[in-house]
């Protein structure tokens, strides 16, 4: 059984590419727990504080409920649910998980296998990591999870991801944008070489944004993370949106994140592709997060 193969094509909603990453979440979280107690479960109960807090930071901009991948994930082959009344989940309803104490763990045979090819782990994991999230939050990810993979071995992954990124994608954002961050005009280099600056997908490359200028946007490293954590979009008219749920009172936190909202974009050079309309729709329905504060008085 390749698991690799299985762990991608794990069943999401994905009409119009919808950003659901209920279920990788959860086998994430599940693969931490593996390394630090390979015989141990996962009762709902328990982890549901842990995991709502993972869709609340990485899943959509939308409410929603860990019950849905814990029970939903065993149809994907790769996970269990007992209660304690025996095996099977009881449903996706949250008083009945609670109430019946059910509890979860990655399924008998991907357990076996993790045990006998203990890399495994960090390949299952960074294609889980590639395909539904962009490379600006893998560590931290990671970190939040409480996994600690091993390197992939070189070459693996090609079965299962079908796409490989453009290397050259940086440069020509980075050019497009004259080598300054987008939002906030930080152009830092060290010598003849830019330091702090990255390009970002608007549309992630994970959910088929695709490698181009007019998916792309030039940011300094803080950003770029917040881009993708949904704090920071575009809007009508390429202005920059900050979110309501923003909360920073520092003069730092005001000066680099809510002096922003209403903002024009910095760039890019005349000549060259403005952020796409579509790809800028995606990330405010799919990634932003909340509602946009008005703009700042100048």
């Amino acid at each position: 059984m390749d698991w690799l193969e299985r762990a991608a094509e794990l069943r999401q909603w994905t009409r119009s590419g919808t950003h659901a990453p209920h279920k990788p979440l959860l086998l994430l979280y599940a693969l931490g727990r593996f390394q630090r107690d390979a015989d141990g479960e996962l009762r709902y109960s328990a982890v549901e504080g842990d995991l709502k807090r993972l869709l609340d930071e990485y899943g959509p901009p939308h409410r929603t409920t860990p019950a849905y991948p814990f029970h939903h994930l065993v149809s994907d082959g790769v996970w269990e649910v007992r209660t304690d009344r025996g095996p099977g989940s009881p449903g996706s309803g949250v008083r009945e998980l609670r109430a019946l104490g059910a509890a979860g763990r990655l399924a008998p045979e991907l357990r076996a296998a993790l045990r006998r090819e203990p890399s495994l782990l960090g390949r299952m994991t960074q294609l889980l990591l590639d395909l539904h999230f962009p490379p600006s939050l893998h560590a931290e990810l990671c970190e939040s999870v409480g996994l600690e993979p091993e390197p992939a071995e070189p070459g693996r992954l090609r079965v299962v991801v079908r796409r490989r990124r453009d290397p050259g994608m940086r440069e020509r954002v980075l050019t497009a944008y004259e080598y300054r961050c987008a939002f906030c005009g930080y152009d830092g280099r060290i010598g003849a070489l830019p330091v702090g600056l990255e390009a970002a997908h608007v549309r992630w490359w994970a959910f088929g944004g695709p490698d181009d200028v007019d998916n792309g946007l030039c940011l300094c490293s803080l950003h770029h993370k917040l881009f993708d954590k949904g704090v920071l979009g575009i809007g009508d008219h390429h202005r920059i949106l900050v979110s309501q749920r923003f909360v920073g009172h520092s003069p730092a936190a005001r000066e680099h994140v809510t002096a922003l909202a209403g903002r024009p974009l910095i760039g890019p050079q005349p000549g060259t592709r403005p952020v796409a309309d579509a790809h800028r729709s995606w990330h405010t329905g799919q990634v932003f997060h909340g509602s946009p504060r008005p703009a700042t008085a100048s």
